[in-house]
């Protein structure tokens, strides 16, 4: 089961469990969109239209890949939305909106899965961000919403260790941001520059790191490992983080203005 698989990274991390011989259930709010990257991969996979903040939704595709597969293995939680700038000029529908697409999204996928799993195992990945784990102006709601994805996931997965379930394993994945339509559309907005102040991921990178962590799961894993260790310095020394802010937004400011140029140069004259 993966979510917001319509498109980007979800897309192909379905992928990646289609040809680990997984019979995976691509799920989207987008019905059109899921429905093509369903047939794209073929194979086993199938589609099903979900909006993640509905509870009811997510526990009904949850049952249908347990019909359909017989048991339920590995959930991906990986939908998400990003909207940019100041938390004061943003609209409490789009405040709104991320919090409860990236926060109750991963918190209703999580539970489905658990209960989905219980009995013989499994292992949930949370795509997070590496927003998930520092300060991020010009995206203050977006990373508020990643950080209650990263807090929820890992006290589940204590709660489940103390609970006695060893055999369900919950692993988030906090990605540095990724060459994907949510950052195609960000490279004249000031406010995203933090997101291109690091280098660019490429999806099979982030699928990469999936592929690792389901074959041996972590707590959090971080892409790349410099930007996490470089996030955490500066969660750990708040002031620092402050003070570097600028030097990261101005060097995210000239890769986007460089990679405008670039697509505006090859756009047809």
């Amino acid at each position: 089961m993966v979510t917001g698989a319509g498109r980007g990274l979800g897309k192909e991390i379905a992928r990646l469990l289609a040809q680990r011989g997984y019979q995976v259930l691509l799920t989207d709010i987008d019905s059109t969109a899921v429905a093509d990257a369903a047939a794209e991969i073929s194979g086993t996979a199938t589609s099903m239209a979900v909006d993640v903040r509905d509870n009811a939704q997510v526990t009904a595709a949850r049952d249908a890949i347990v019909r359909a597969a017989g048991r339920l293995d590995v959930w991906v939680n990986n939908a998400g939305v990003l909207v940019t700038g100041p938390a004061w000029e943003q609209s409490a529908d789009q405040r709104r909106l991320m919090v409860e697409v990236n926060a109750l999204g991963t918190i209703n996928g999580t539970v489905a899965a658990i209960e989905g799993m219980r009995g013989h195992g499994g292992h949930i990945v949370n795509v997070v961000s590496l927003a998930g784990l520092t300060a991020v102006p010009g995206e203050a709601v977006y990373a508020g919403s990643k950080h209650a994805a990263i807090g929820f996931s890992l006290s589940t997965l204590a709660d489940l260790r103390l609970a006695g379930i060893e055999d369900i394993d919950i692993s988030c994945v906090c990605p540095d941001g990724i060459w994907t339509p949510m950052l195609h559309d960000k490279l004249d907005d000031p406010s995203s520059a933090l997101s291109f102040s690091g280098k660019l991921l490429q999806p099979d990178e982030v699928v990469a790191a999936v592929s690792k962590v389901l074959d041996k799961p972590r707590p959090v894993t971080t892409i790349p490992t410099w930007r996490g260790l470089q996030a955490r310095l500066a969660d750990l020394f708040p002031r620092l983080g402050l003070r570097a802010a600028p030097i990261a937004v101005a060097h995210g400011r000239r890769t986007q203005r460089r990679l405008l140029r670039k697509a505006e140069s090859r756009q047809p004259r």
